[in-house]
């Protein structure tokens, strides 16, 4: 069984499951870098029986797996999925659209409209850019003037990123909130992440601990996952008066401060599922 593995630079996570993928009898493993690879449209030029998806550049993976899929070739995970979940906006609306909780969201296009969807949801609420991750821009905004002062900014600004208003009602997580991980239909694993911080992703600082996955967290989590396509995802989720709510949904999940402290080894899921979807079956 020939895998391809997509990646750029190699992490924690990479290592991993590199790792994992070597203990695999009759399965070779084909390292592909990103930053290097090229595609002809006009021919077919791999045989890879799956792709696994393992960039940090968004761009280059949505791409990467639209060209894969168009050689035949399956991908954990989809471009499909890449493209929603590359985009906060894009999965609020297949989020909704199954009727998965999440909080109160609206979207806005222009710096006036936006201040008035504020003013509207009423303070505090986050701004966030459509595509981004590991909590990287992300604002809190607990009055008019900072709301005033941080859409003309992101006006300036005026690259994409900064172009589509996200506007997200702020949630009182009390210092913490939850990631789990699903592999095909199952919730593998869940973590509490807590810091004194409003932003608690581990990526700022945030504290992993050991969550029990419940029939409720794992339930969720699976109707999360399917609502934007499946497959390998880690799914963000907050504690709140009214239940369970999902924030955001990872397609390139990291898992490598989960494993000891889940006692769940991740990677074997994964590279199981990967094998899985290489022989023909969904998962």
């Amino acid at each position: 069984m020939e895998i391809g593995f997509l990646h750029s630079v190699i992490r924690k996570d990479e290592k991993l499951l590199i790792e994992e993928f070597n203990t695999r009898k009759n399965v070779t493993l084909n390292m592909i870098d990103d930053r290097t690879l090229k595609f002809d449209l006009k021919k077919k030029q791999f045989n890879y029986d799956a792709v696994i998806e393992r960039s940090i550049n968004h761009s280059r993976a949505l791409h990467a797996l639209r060209l894969f899929e168009s050689n035949g070739i399956r991908c954990i995970n989809s471009f499909q999925v890449a493209s929603v979940c590359g985009d906060k906006l894009l999965t609020s609306a297949m989020l909704q659209d199954k009727h998965i909780p999440q909080p109160d969201l609206k979207i806005a296009f222009t710096e006036e409209s936006a201040l008035e969807a504020i003013e509207e949801m009423g303070y505090p609420v986050v701004l966030k850019p459509a595509v981004g991750s590991w909590g990287r821009l992300l604002s809190k905004i607990n009055d008019r003037d900072a709301a005033e002062s941080i859409l003309e900014h992101k006006t300036v600004l005026g690259t994409y990123h900064h172009s589509i208003f996200y506007i997200q009602k702020y949630v009182e997580k009390k210092g913490r909130d939850i990631r789990s991980f699903v592999v095909g239909d199952e919730c593998i694993a869940a973590i509490y992440r807590t810091s004194p911080h409003w932003i608690t992703n581990t990526a700022k600082g945030g504290v992993p601990s050991k969550c029990e996955v419940t029939p409720e967290i794992a339930e969720l989590s699976v109707k999360a996952a399917k609502a934007v396509g499946g497959g390998v995802l880690a799914l963000d989720i907050f504690e709140t008066e009214n239940g369970y709510e999902i924030n955001e949904v990872n397609y390139t999940m990291e898992f490598k401060n989960s494993i000891a402290t889940t006692g769940v080894n991740i990677p074997q899921k994964v590279v199981d599922y990967v094998l899985k979807v290489a022989g023909g079956e969904n998962g």
